[in-house]
């Protein structure tokens, strides 16, 4: 379990792909992860999603359901199934959001429930990805993921997301600006979350198709070989004993 969190945790990942049913069946023949939660509400978005626990963390698939959705222009811009967003939660989120504004990033959706809240961040500010910066109280749970995850953390393996490799035009740039955001700091245009012993590496773009998440790194009990899904490059190590959740 978490605990009190002390500091931003990468909680969440997000693929965006044309087909959400046979992309959520690709990861789950790859690793092996319990039924995902379909949540109703991202319909207002015109979306549908499954969206997986890996430990006490998730990866979540969003596909378009109607024209004209943020999602399925992301998807066009990026020439096809994508890395989409980063979810990281906050110990404070009313401080994320001062810096946040006093960064002058843009806020394109908020919500604040009583049990969890979320920030998504312009990608034109925040470049890379759609960064959302969230809360949950507590801090063990998720309501994105659905009941099971509200009010507490049902029982669930060991391991979850450790890292992420994102191609950017300007990696230094990027990487300061991410840090900025998160109340970080860079090295070697990388951003350490030490405490959730997760890392985010920020590279020059390479694949051809502009930026966005190129790489998502797991720990899990069981050894899994790399394999590409949605466009993006999953690898999985076995997770050390007593290491973060």
């Amino acid at each position: 379990m978490l605990g009190m969190l002390a500091g931003p945790r990468l909680r969440q990942v997000a693929l965006v792909a044309a087909d959400c049913q046979g992309t959520a069946r690709q990861l789950q023949d790859a690793f092996g992860w319990p039924e995902p939660f379909h949540d109703p509400g991202v319909g207002r978005f015109g979306l549908t999603n499954a969206v997986f626990a890996a430990g006490d963390t998730f990866v979540e698939v969003v596909a378009p359901v109607q024209r004209e959705t943020a999602a399925g222009r992301y998807l066009r811009s990026r020439g096809g199934d994508s890395g989409y967003m980063a979810i990281f939660q906050m110990p404070d989120l009313a401080q994320a959001r001062r810096r946040v504004a006093a960064a002058g990033v843009r806020i394109v959706w908020s919500a604040d429930l009583p049990d969890i809240a979320g920030t998504h961040l312009h990608p034109k500010d925040v470049p890379g990805a759609i960064v959302s910066l969230d809360w949950a109280d507590p801090p063990e749970s998720w309501r994105w993921a659905g009941p099971q995850w509200s009010g507490h953390a049902p029982a669930h393996s060991h391991g979850g997301l450790s890292g992420l490799t994102i191609e950017v035009t300007d990696p230094a740039g990027t990487a300061a600006r991410w840090a900025e955001v998160l109340g970080l700091a860079v090295a070697d245009d990388s951003i350490y979350l030490a405490h959730a012993g997760q890392d985010l590496r920020f590279v020059p773009v390479a694949s051809g198709r502009g930026e966005g998440i190129k790489e998502v790194r797991l720990t899990s009990e069981h050894d899994v070989p790399p394999v590409e899904i949605a466009g993006v490059r999953f690898v999985s190590a076995v997770a050390t004993p007593g290491g973060p959740a």
